[in-house]
């Protein structure tokens, strides 16, 4: 089959979806691989590159998309919603669309696609088991933006972040606090404490406690009446108005006193929790940095912003939007690791040439959205049928 590879049209995104390398593991595997030009160069990955690993570089995207059977994406549809009336008719019937398309956020932007005949595996969907791990891509794409959110909290913050004891005295470790214990979570508690950080981390799913003390914080507990804080999938479920007032309120005691709060709690198809209303902002001391990782889904902070920098009572709160693709040479890489994996894993188990929406195979079933001109994923249609 033909694999086509599209420059990213997001005006913040620099990764790529295939890398030389693993341009080379496709060809191995029989798929040919067309790669419009120019598509890894903010990734550091050149035309040349691609050529000397032996995709076939084409001039333009429209030429990439009439040779492919399979597209991949980074961001697409309503992970590129600004661009989606533009793009929504370039795929063709029968075509394969892989890549970040945001169906349960923003659900509605799968239906076109559907309609169009175009068949959508979304990587956001990937269910939560071991089988799985080699492709998923919110855990890898997690993983980088957890370690740069503490590299971007460090330079805005006024302090250093490690214990130092000099000759002119003994400056104290800065205080990190961390909400939200998912994959973005861990990796930013781990960073902060790799800096010399006090670090500390909530979630609301107390089995979450043994994975923050294992990277070296402190797992701060608040207690709060919830039957089910976990889904079957392993995710935060939302919480209920009352119990999420309360929540507020106890997060509240421990985030004054801290001077860098990370910000990672997201519940699947759903707005951010609002774990950080103003008033507690404004209890908190000047010169403090809130770095909110889900600022492109309402944020967990009341006052924030997407990819903005809001200062209010002397604390800076950040936006943080696709803070993976501030990283986009090592992200692409594990980014294409995940796809290959996936293609892969399709193709051992018949679902490609041909997708068969009946398939036993979790992994398969669960990541296809649409096929045949319907959508096909029952977490998707019934978010779009209650619309």
């Amino acid at each position: 089959m033909r694999i086509g590879v599209l420059k990213e049209t997001h005006p913040l995104e620099k990764r790529v979806a295939v890398v030389p390398p693993v341009v080379e593991a496709y060809r191995r595997a029989g798929f040919e691989v067309f790669v419009e030009s120019g598509a890894g160069a903010a990734a550091q990955f050149s035309d040349e590159a691609y050529q000397q690993a032996g995709a076939n570089v084409l001039p333009n995207r429209a030429a990439v998309i009439e040779q492919a059977e399979i597209i991949l994406a980074v961001r697409y549809a309503g992970a590129n919603p600004e661009r989606f009336e533009q793009e929504r008719h370039e795929l063709r019937p029968g075509q394969i669309l892989i890549g970040l398309v945001e169906p349960l956020y923003r659900a509605s932007y799968m239906a076109p696609l559907a309609e169009r005949g175009v068949t959508v595996f979304a990587m956001e969907l990937m269910p939560r088991e071991t089988r799985a791990q080699s492709m998923d891509v919110l855990s890898s794409m997690a993983t980088v933006a957890g370690y740069k959110a503490v590299l971007l909290a460090a330079n805005l913050a006024p302090r250093m972040f490690p214990l130092l004891m000099t000759a002119a005295g003994t400056v104290s470790p800065a205080r990190v606090f961390v909400i939200g214990a998912g994959v973005a979570g861990l990796q930013a508690m781990a960073t902060a404490k790799r800096l010399g950080a006090a670090v500390e981390g909530y979630d609301v799913r107390p089995t979450t406690r043994e994975q923050v003390e294992s990277v070296g914080a402190k797992f701060v507990e608040i207690p709060l009446e919830v039957a089910q804080a976990e889904t079957a999938g392993g995710y935060a479920r939302a919480l209920e108005e009352e119990t999420l007032r309360k929540q507020q309120d106890l997060l509240g005691e421990h985030l004054i006193r801290q001077e860098v709060v990370i910000c990672t709690a997201a519940v699947p198809g759903k707005r951010a929790p609002l774990l950080i209303p103003k008033r507690v902002v404004e209890q908190m001391r000047p010169g403090a940095v809130i770095i909110d990782l889900v600022a492109e889904y309402g944020g967990n902070c009341e006052l924030t912003q997407p990819n903005e920098i809001v200062e209010h009572h002397g604390v800076k709160i950040v936006g943080a939007v696709n803070l993976a693709a501030t990283v986009p040479t090592d992200a692409s890489l594990l980014y294409a690791r995940n796809l290959y994996n996936f293609i892969s894993h399709l193709k051992k188990v018949g679902m490609l040439p041909q997708p068969n929406p009946e398939i036993a195979d979790t992994i398969a079933r669960e990541t296809l959205v649409a096929h045949g001109g319907a959508i096909v994923n029952p977490r998707v249609k019934a978010i779009l049928e209650s619309e």
